[in-house]
């Protein structure tokens, strides 16, 4: 499920960095990569969150429902430096709407 969407004006590759050590201040154990899409992967006690690009040319953050309380720690930790639109509701990925038809 995407829960929240970054905002700004530069190409996602220039944010990959930025976000690696503002996320990488908070988190012990992630992951990521650059290559052709941006993607870094959080996790803690057991849940994942995925911060990427890609379904989108913006980074998105991504979680299962399980997941929920690390989206929202993930969420609250980006918005001290990017503007964040939360959904309302998190919205389905692509091949999480196949699962559902």
């Amino acid at each position: 499920m995407i829960f929240a969407e970054l905002h700004y004006d530069q190409h996602y590759g220039e944010l990959h960095a930025p976000l690696v050590e503002l996320l990488g201040s908070s988190f012990q154990d992630m992951e990521h990569g650059l290559q052709g899409d941006s993607w870094i992967w959080v996790f803690e006690d057991g849940e994942k969150v995925a911060v990427d690009t890609f379904s989108s040319m913006k980074h998105q953050v991504k979680a299962d429902a399980s997941s929920t309380g690390l989206a929202e720690k993930v969420i609250g930790i980006l918005s001290t430096r990017y503007q964040v639109s939360v959904f309302p509701v998190p919205e389905l990925e692509p091949h999480e709407e196949e699962e559902h038809e």
